[in-house]
């Protein structure tokens, strides 16, 4: 049989190679975060733009109240834009380790769902810095004005803003994985079409719930996460559908007649 690497390497020569590839990553981490935080003044331009735009030609501040905020802010900067840039590499090297021991049909099957994960994480974090980040940031400073006399001005700092940016990104992209995760169990044979079918009052429950614990607490958030989470799910349903029948046109006479029935 020849669908698999005839190597039958040795215990040892598989932790070799493992400890090879993981200092891949880490020297990859760590490039990466030195560019990162060499241009941390220009990525923190472009993460603070969608609050600037909220603030309007009036203005607004962002203020850090520890001496050493500004600082850690740019080190946050750096790794969170370290592990954005080096994930192509990590995933290749994951990919080169665990290849070799897969079957032919199992290393087609794996690829797609590799490469679209970037692609499907890019996509969520495009809508929150473009779509989500902008109206939310409307919604919240539409609560400065006069109150009793007061006036009430939104102060926020360099560190929670930065908190908050790497929330709704992170949640935004790892949500979108979903499709991902659902086709890779279908695959698996965890789960069908029908089930996913019947589960849809589940999901639609569970959607929200997931869009309140990773989303600030607005409903504006909220529901610019569980709408997309839905969308994608029918669309998983759908994809499952292609690539049931696909799979059903590929198989023997035979086999093709065991899993219709």
């Amino acid at each position: 049989m020849k669908d698999i690497d005839d190597s039958k390497a040795p215990l040892l020569d598989h932790l070799i190679e493992l400890r090879g590839r993981l200092l891949k990553c880490v020297y990859a981490l760590f490039i990466t975060g030195a560019i990162c935080f060499y241009f941390s003044e220009q990525l923190f331009a472009i993460l603070v733009h969608p609050l600037k735009e909220a603030f309007g030609d009036g203005g607004g501040r962002l203020v850090y109240t520890k001496l050493y905020e500004a600082f850690f802010v740019q080190v946050k900067i750096a790794v969170f834009g370290a592990f954005c840039l080096s994930f192509p590499i990590i995933a290749n090297q994951l990919w080169a380790f665990v290849a070799p021991g897969l079957y032919a049909k199992e290393k087609k099957a794996l690829l797609p769902f590799i490469i679209a994960t970037p692609f499907l994480f890019a996509m969520g974090a495009s809508l929150a810095y473009f779509v989500v980040m902008p109206t939310a940031f409307h919604f919240f400073l539409e609560f400065q004005g006069n109150s009793s006399g007061l006036q009430v001005e939104a102060l926020p700092s360099a560190d929670s803003y930065l908190g908050l940016v790497m929330q709704f990104i992170l949640a935004f992209g790892v949500s979108f994985l979903m499709p991902v995760l659902l086709m890779l169990l279908n695959r698996a044979g965890f789960v069908n079409r029908s089930q996913l079918i019947g589960l849809r009052r589940y999901m639609i429950v569970a959607a929200f719930v997931l869009a309140a614990v990773l989303t600030p607490p607005d409903v504006v958030s909220q529901l610019m996460l569980a709408v997309p989470l839905l969308a994608l799910y029918e669309i998983t349903i759908i994809a499952i559908w292609f690539t049931d029948r696909k799979r059903v046109k590929d198989m023997a006479p035979g086999e093709a007649a065991d899993a219709a029935s």
